[in-house]
């Protein structure tokens, strides 16, 4: 009686299988913006636009896609200085570009302090805010221990404490350097403080990871020898809600099971990306 039930339950739902083929239509392209101020650090925005589905990814298609000649403004409410556009070499023969204030232009983030970001590209103005907030919350202290349950004997985790003032919506983001190198978010870079308000914790982070470019080492793990400084940087919610949500993207590409999502960002007229406010603490420590 079970075989027979199965039998007819794989016809039924043989019978229901339908072929959906989905038509997706080339859209115009977005601008997508990529912008940040940290507290000591002038402001930094990229410009760019989104590719079609279509499209096969290249250096050149890369390269093509920077917007130039944008006007671009940044202002704390006082002072708006006009950004200028600048280039910088990202691999052999390939150019970046960005805005940046003038070198001869003192202009830099500060805690506790709204921007407002004013970009007009083809005759479209958008708009964007954001806060550089107190620093709340920040490192009590760094260490290392030998990797749990791995045999190799170099390698290393890090634990961080830290304590949370009491009082809901603080907000937080974390970056590593290795050895001088760049500074990169973890793979899970966001995090708010729902479950530890109010309390003092310890938590392992991750290495940053470099998602153009993987690293060949395991990056779960530092080594031991390795100096390690952590970036770490309270952020207002409008910063945590695009992170969270485009780092959640990001990890379900290609897992047919992941729920549908959609990434947050802070730009107005229907543009892409985000404006991010950073309040960075610095920790450097070796990893023993």
């Amino acid at each position: 009686m079970t075989l027979r039930l199965i039998g007819i339950l794989a016809i039924f739902l043989s019978a229901c299988e339908k072929n959906i083929d989905f038509k997706l239509n080339d859209a115009d392209p977005l601008l997508v913006v990529n912008a940040e101020i940290e507290n000591g650090k002038p402001p930094m925005v990229i410009l760019t636009k989104s590719f079609s589905y279509y499209q096969t990814l290249s250096p050149q298609l890369l390269l093509n896609s920077f917007v130039h000649d944008a006007d671009v403004y940044i202002s704390d409410g006082n002072a708006r200085h006009k950004l200028n556009e600048y280039s910088i070499s990202i691999a052999p023969g390939i150019e970046g570009y960005y805005y940046t204030v003038d070198s001869s232009t003192n202009f830099v983030g500060e805690l506790n302090t709204n921007y407002f970001l004013e970009i007009t590209d083809e005759g479209k103005m958008y708009n964007s805010q954001v806060k550089i907030p107190s620093i709340e919350t920040s490192p009590d202290s760094i260490w290392f221990e030998r990797a749990p349950d791995n045999p190799d004997t170099n390698k290393r985790v890090m634990y961080l404490k830290a304590t949370d003032p009491p009082g809901l919506g603080n907000y937080v983001r974390y970056f590593t350097s290795v050895n001088g190198g760049p500074f990169y978010p973890g793979e899970n870079s966001v995090a708010d403080d729902q479950v530890i308000d109010g309390t003092t914790y310890t938590i392992i982070l991750p290495p940053g990871i470099n998602r153009n470019d993987p690293p060949n080492r395991d990056d779960n793990y530092f080594y031991r020898g390795d100096t390690v400084t952590l970036k770490f940087c309270n952020i207002d919610r409008s910063t945590f809600r695009f992170w969270s949500t485009w780092e959640f993207a990001y990890q379900s590409i290609g897992n047919p099971f992941s729920q549908p999502n959609t990434v947050i960002g802070n730009i107005s007229n229907g543009a892409l990306g985000n404006f991010s406010g950073y309040a960075a603490t610095f920790v450097t420590a070796v990893a023993q």
